[in-house]
């Protein structure tokens, strides 16, 4: 359990938090969310001591453990990947590195046997017999074999030390744990692993993310960071988002009753309660229901980009062809022998184990990659917009935010410029800003802005809600969902990747898997697991 008393965090004259006053309480999962800069991990680091509060304090329950995701990637770089893990549970840690000290030491006294006995009892109290098995447990979990636990952390890539930082800060079951961001660099394989674990954990659990299937498989709260109050509400993300959005519509509607508003506000909870009870939900989905009430949906002040995409004319019925393609990276193979035709109306997820085959694909298809194998074709009706994962070098000037647009627009009147940026949240001296200094989610914000100019009629997203923040992710989405052409993209988002795509294409070396079927139901598919099996161990 974790308590906070009238705690207020101010940075110079500005105040970031103030007067929070909130308990979060064993059983339970809370997802912090909040606009980019809000200090939703200002907050966890406050929590966990990291940073001192200009008032008020942060307790825990009697005799707890709190566990932190580490965002030090190099803090462990000459540990083994197991001992790594193992160092999480500090407590049990110390009293194995005592204890191994005392049985090495060639002249062991009496006192020393009588130390060693102590700390073999405390160690049996904490089921330290069993602390390696659990900790290669929980790294097979998130992906790290076997053969790796005796290797040195500075001989891992990036990607498996986050692994292995999560598995640090599960380690031992901690009576309370933070996590900022869990699921970066995860594949979507691990992100199940990890909201299994974590909706049936009995213990305290306060997460950051932007994934917002996550946030809505693990959370039964959620806490909004909004104008420097933090506002504790019951129920998950999709509840939060939707009963606030339907809290605002009827703040707008003067003319309707306080008894009709109230009745439209049971029902919907009814409504949501009955999707969560009926599906393949998780245990804290389900203790999540239990605890929503109609007295906590306020209406939301958080603004939301207006990303619109109006195509210029409707795509025909020949909209790309690709013939026998192949690409290899640094003698690997990504892909080989592809043949797909894209249909009218298709909204296609390109999936794979191996990210950089997505990447590939949508290179060549650009024309910005000509070291392939194969034919590609686009029907004349077509007209692409394209947001790489990489937009680096789209940034490398002096411009300002309007001078930069007016690069890739006909028009280039001021106010018709402005018009775009201000769809995606930039208004008066922010449209002065160096587009060199922006942060990476203000660029997505500029690349969208970019493509909307395009009025075209296939999109082309290489995953594209990177850097942004849950607004943008959600307006992003919802867009999606409505757009009158074709999307290509890939995404590590499942909720973005169940609610645009009809269609699913996995890339693996040895061919292709391709499905008109809902991600999730691909992604549980008795026959498509076999497929890949064999496509990927060939």
């Amino acid at each position: 359990m974790i308590t906070v008393s009238n705690l207020d965090v101010q940075f110079g004259k500005r105040a970031l938090f103030q007067d929070v006053n909130l308990k979060f309480t064993p059983g339970n999962c809370y997802g912090i969310i909040g606009a980019n800069g809000a200090g939703k991990s200002t907050f966890l680091r406050v929590l966990s001591k990291q940073l001192d509060p200009t008032r008020g304090q942060v307790t825990l329950g009697p005799g707890e453990r709190l566990s932190v995701l580490s965002q030090d990637h190099f803090a462990f770089d000459e540990y083994t990947v197991l001992d790594t893990v193992l160092m999480g549970h500090t407590t049990l840690w110390d009293i194995m590195t005592e204890k191994n000290a005392l049985y090495e030491k060639a002249d062991f006294t009496d006192a020393d046997g009588i130390r060693a006995s102590e700390l073999e009892e405390k160690f049996a109290e904490l089921e330290g017999w069993n602390a390696e098995s659990d900790a290669a447990s929980l790294l097979s979990g998130l992906g790290i074999s076997e053969e790796l636990h005796y290797s040195v952390m500075k001989d891992l890539s990036g990607k498996q030390k986050v692994r292995i930082l999560l598995a640090r800060a599960l380690f031992g079951k901690p009576d309370n744990l933070l996590l900022d961001e869990p699921t970066n660099d995860l594949d979507l394989e691990t992100v199940s692993w990890l909201e299994h674990y974590l909706s049936n954990f009995e213990h305290t659990v306060l997460v950051v993310s932007h994934d917002r299937h996550f946030l809505d498989s693990v959370c039964t709260h959620t806490v909004d960071i909004d104008f420097g109050k933090l506002q504790l509400f019951a129920g998950n993300y999709g509840f939060w988002y939707e009963s606030s959005q339907l809290a605002l519509r009827q703040q707008q509607q003067q003319n309707k009753k306080a008894e009709e508003k109230k009745k439209e506000l049971e029902e919907f909870i009814r409504r949501f309660s009955a999707n969560v009870a009926k599906s393949k939900q998780t245990t804290s989905r389900k203790k999540m229901i239990e605890k929503l009430n109609i007295e906590e949906i306020k209406p939301s002040s958080r603004r939301y980009p207006g990303i619109i995409f109006t195509p210029s004319r409707e795509p025909g019925n020949q909209i790309l062809e690709v013939k026998g393609l192949s690409k290899s990276f640094e003698g690997k193979v990504l892909f080989k022998d592809l043949n797909l035709n894209v249909e009218k109306d298709d909204k296609i997820v390109f999936i794979s184990r191996d990210p950089r085959a997505m990447t590939a694909f949508f290179q060549i298809i650009n024309g910005e990659d000509e070291d392939f194998e194969g034919t590609f074709k686009w029907g004349q009706t077509i007209t692409t917009a394209y947001l790489p994962l990489d937009n680096a070098t789209f940034f490398n000037s002096d411009y300002n935010l309007i001078e930069w647009l007016s690069q890739f627009a006909k028009d280039t009147n001021e106010v018709f410029l402005k018009g775009f940026l201000g769809r995606m949240l930039f208004a008066g001296e922010e449209l002065l800003k160096k587009v060199s200094v922006l942060s990476g989610g203000e660029k997505m914000r500029c690349m969208i802005s970019r493509m909307m100019l395009k009025d075209a009629n296939t999109l082309i997203l290489d995953t594209p809600t990177n850097h942004l923040d849950l607004e943008s992710i959600q307006a992003f989405n919802n867009t999606l969902k409505t757009f009158k052409g074709n999307v290509l993209f890939s995404s590590h988002d499942h909720e973005f990747i169940q609610t645009v795509s009809n269609r699913i294409i996995e890339l693996t070396p040895n061919g292709i898997i391709d499905k008109m079927m809902d991600y999730d139901d691909y992604i549980t598919d008795p026959v498509v697991a076999e497929m890949k099996e064999k496509l990927y161990t060939k």
